[in-house]
């Protein structure tokens, strides 16, 4: 099995499409003519962006499978962001051929939901200490890297955001299960809520909760 490039004439997928049903997701497209057969791959986001088109733990699929089964029939399981490519399928004289497709009309992203992130910030302070000792205790469904978390501190009152305050990062990653850090001290008048340090990427494969 090996990648070619695809020229004017080479086969491409087109119209993928996917629909979500609880935990089973089917996919959808349009066949070129006389294509009999394509490979069907999948990898976590992440993987990706790292390491790219990938002949590893494929499927092949024939058109008959998918005029029975009306699509492609899979069960998505676990957490994050999972890439499906769709590769037109031709036989050559080393083996089959798999279409790479500038255009990327043959991927397409599925989520398999939000892993939950809980965590729990406790203070104690004496009478006459100016400072007091935080204690952060942070619980993931699943490990997650360091740089996923941040904390802010905010005097005053607590953090709206990440911007809204001091910005610090943590130098480890998180196991799976209850992580208890370090204790920290702070002013009086400080507060302090964890936030995820890219929004946008992070929100859409975890859920942070305060507890």
């Amino acid at each position: 099995m090996r990648f070619m490039d695809a020229e004017a004439a080479s086969p491409m997928i087109s119209g993928l499409t996917r629909t979500m049903e609880e935990d089973r997701c089917t996919l959808r497209w349009i066949w070129p003519r006389d294509l009999d057969a394509v490979y069907i791959g999948k990898v976590s986001a992440e993987q990706a962006e790292i390491s790219g088109e990938n002949a590893a733990n494929m499927k092949l699929y024939t058109k008959a499978e998918y005029k029975a089964n009306n699509g492609y029939h899979i069960r998505i399981e676990g957490f994050g962001r999972y890439i499906f490519t769709v590769y037109a399928c031709l036989e050559g004289s080393g083996g089959p051929q798999l279409i790479l497709q500038q255009n990327r009309e043959n991927r397409i992203e599925i989520s398999a939901g939000k892993a939950k992130i809980y965590y729990s910030i406790s203070d104690k302070s004496g009478f006459f200490r100016k400072l007091k000792t935080i204690q952060i205790q942070v619980t993931p469904e699943v490990p997650i890297a360091k740089d996923v978390l941040c904390y802010v501190k905010k005097q005053g009152g607590y953090p709206a955001n990440k911007e809204d305050g001091l910005q610090y990062p943590f130098v480890a990653p998180f196991a799976a299960g209850k992580n208890v850090l370090p204790a920290i001290e702070v002013g009086k008048q400080d507060y302090i809520r964890l936030f995820f340090t890219d929004g946008r990427a992070y929100g859409q494969m975890y859920e942070l909760i305060s507890v």
